[in-house]
């Protein structure tokens, strides 16, 4: 049901035809002939006029959006839907560098990245569905389809192996699932501080992400009915980003965890640079929400300890520290050092072959 809400709203026309149903309901109230009928359909057919204004107004500004601002990229064909995949710069004897913004973030994220490393490298930038200049995709979005539909995008847009995958947060979670499913793709992995499904599953009761969601929820109807200022955004991203945001709980890991989850061993003996921060530097909300000291310190250990899990996943895996005083979002706080890493591993795969 919530899915096939989501894929409902998700279509950026549909707020018309609500308006005209409310805007008709009212009609049918009005002429009931009862006084407070008369009232209150009068009332849902201002409301339903109101909505039409904003839902005209919703489609004018995208089709604007589309005009001023075409994508730079090739739209690739996955699924009958269209991915947006941005490559430039030459692989020469090296592999292709693949890049996988954190959240449900569009390509653009890291585009500051892709332009530093492409002057010496193959970059490519892959807008995963319903971010971007891609199509919204289908329901429901999950780790584990996202990283069917990044290899499909990579072969339809003629991009060849092997492939170095670099993901931050829940993007290195995207990343380390493709590169298990496709082992004989990837030459190597940089993860960024990515998310581990222990923290999902084990870290203690949050409603930060219950409230994500349902700020993406409303701001999908606030866009559908351009109730917004400025350009908006199309309402399907946010759809997008509120299902695969529902695999980030307990209960959600729990329904798609054996296809998500990449675990001890799994990639065997691919090199992997884990990639983090020394410390919870942003993580303060959490350790503030601690009973008193000792939990803490405990939580404190949880997050620092998981954060080094994905080690565990290769035998060829070794840890870089960031920058003193920088927190888990490094790669926009030094990109310059983040784009060092990545180009330190394509020189060795350079040298000794995938």
């Amino acid at each position: 049901m919530a899915d096939s809400l989501l894929a409902l709203l998700s279509r950026d026309w549909i707020g018309v035809p609500v308006a005209v149903l409310v805007a008709g309901a009212g009609a049918g109230l009005a002429g009931a002939g009862m006084v407070w009928a008369t009232a209150l359909g009068a009332l849902a057919m201002a409301v339903g006029v109101l909505l039409a204004v904003g839902a005209v107004r919703h489609l004018v500004l995208m089709a604007h959006e589309r005009r001023d601002n075409p994508p730079p990229g090739r739209l690739v064909g996955v699924g009958g839907r269209r991915m947006h995949v941005l490559a430039e710069g030459k692989a020469g004897n090296g592999p292709t560098v693949v890049w996988m913004a954190g959240g449900h973030a569009p390509g653009e994220d890291f585009r500051e990245l892709h332009t530093m490393l492409s002057a010496r490298a193959r970059s490519v930038l892959v807008d995963r569905f319903g971010s971007g200049w891609s199509d919204v995709g289908t329901f429901p979005r999950t780790t584990a389809g996202e990283a069917k539909e990044l290899w499909a995008a990579l072969e339809g847009a003629g991009e060849q192996p092997p492939f170095v995958l670099v993901g931050h947060s829940f993007g290195g979670l995207l990343v380390a699932n493709a590169a298990r499913r496709r082992p004989d793709l990837v030459a190597g992995l940089v993860l960024l501080d990515p998310t581990p499904p222990e923290v999902v599953a084990f870290a203690p009761r949050s409603r930060q992400l219950a409230r994500m969601r349902r700020g993406l929820l409303l701001t999908a109807v606030r866009q559908l009915f351009g109730a917004h200022r400025g350009p908006g955004g199309r309402a399907g991203h946010s759809c997008a980003a509120a299902s695969v945001f529902a695999e980030l709980s307990p209960s959600g890991l729990a329904r798609v965890g054996w296809e998500t989850v990449v675990y001890d061993g799994d990639l065997r003996d691919l090199p992997l640079v884990l990639v983090i921060p020394r410390d919870l530097i942003g993580g303060e909300a959490v350790l503030a929400g601690a009973r008193d000291a000792a939990e803490a310190e405990r939580i404190s250990r949880f997050y620092l300890r998981t954060r080094v899990r994905y080690l565990s996943t290769s035998t060829s895996s070794r840890l870089v520290h960031t920058p003193e005083g920088t927190g888990h979002d490094f790669p926009h706080e030094v990109p310059s050092f983040v784009v060092g890493v990545v180009e330190d591993l394509v020189r060795e795969l350079r040298t000794t072959g995938p």
